[in-house]
């Protein structure tokens, strides 16, 4: 998928970038997987705001995607490749064999047409799901689970993937896209190849009104900021901030470890750093 640029005739349009949707093949979502999806500005269940410079935005539909691939030895032919909002990979949409529907991530190089089906040991080929342990060594793959029928949680955004390099015993050995080598059971699918829309990392926005359609409000330094109101804030003329980057609330940020620990820590065999 290309990314189109454009003649600088505005401030806005001379450094903008857009996807040129070359792979999308249809505009209109199957209605049959849509759901609403109503705002949360960034607030939590209390109404209290967790996530700051949240709001607004541009109104979605969610898209209902199969990640648990759990439609066993039922073929399925790619009846179109679509937009999805919601996320930055583009979707798929299946048609099966006994006329059920669903949306699954559009793997690199999937086309209109193309047969792919879940299974136990099919084909390795781009779009087909099965275990792990049927993969081959060196195999990309993405959209991988963690936990045995609980759906992909790795490697689905767009451009990612994964790769098989190791099996021993019940776990296999998979490189994630941060670096980290994890063991994942066995008996976990995943889906074989790239995740599409590969270009995505490329697109520049280009002006603040764009992050505003996406949902993004304006995110203030902490430095142009006064004292009362962060850490960092106040000083004559333009100051650096004067100490290590922190939060409103004081805790450090930048290369601050936030990550807890947690039972499946044992699982990792390479740190990402």
């Amino acid at each position: 998928m290309a990314v189109k640029t454009f003649k600088p005739v505005t401030p806005g349009q001379r450094f903008k970038s857009v996807n040129t949707f070359a792979e999308v093949t249809k505009t209109t979502p199957e209605r049959s997987l849509l759901a609403p999806l109503s705002k949360k500005g960034g607030r939590n269940n209390h109404g209290r705001v967790t996530i700051r410079f949240r709001g607004g935005g541009h109104k979605r539909n969610y898209r209902m995607i199969d990640f648990k691939r759990d439609k066993l030895e039922i073929p399925a032919v790619v009846d179109s490749i679509q937009y999805d909002p919601n996320r930055s990979a583009n979707i798929a949409l299946l048609k099966y064999a006994d006329g059920e529907k669903r949306y699954i991530l559009a793997p690199l190089d999937l086309k209109v047409g193309d047969k792919v089906v879940s299974g136990e040991a099919p084909d390795i080929r781009i779009g087909n799901a099965m275990p792990i342990e049927k993969i081959p060594m060196g195999t990309l793959i993405h959209n991988v689970e963690v936990k045995k029928g609980k759906g992909g949680q790795l490697a689905r955004t767009a451009g990612s993937y994964a790769q098989l390099v190791a099996k021993e015993k019940e776990y296999g050995q998979i490189k994630l896209p941060s670096g980290e080598v994890r063991m994942i059971p066995l008996n976990c699918r995943a889906t074989i190849g790239q995740v599409g829309n590969t270009d995505h990392e490329n697109i520049t926005i280009g002006k603040a009104g764009r992050k505003r359609w996406l949902g993004r409000r304006p995110h203030v330094r902490g430095v142009a900021m006064n004292p009362v109101d962060h850490p960092m804030g106040g000083g004559e003329g333009k100051s650096s901030g004067g100490r290590h980057p922190t939060t409103p609330w004081g805790k450090p940020t930048k290369g601050y470890k936030t990550r807890t620990s947690k039972s499946s820590d044992r699982l990792i065999v390479k740190r990402r750093k």
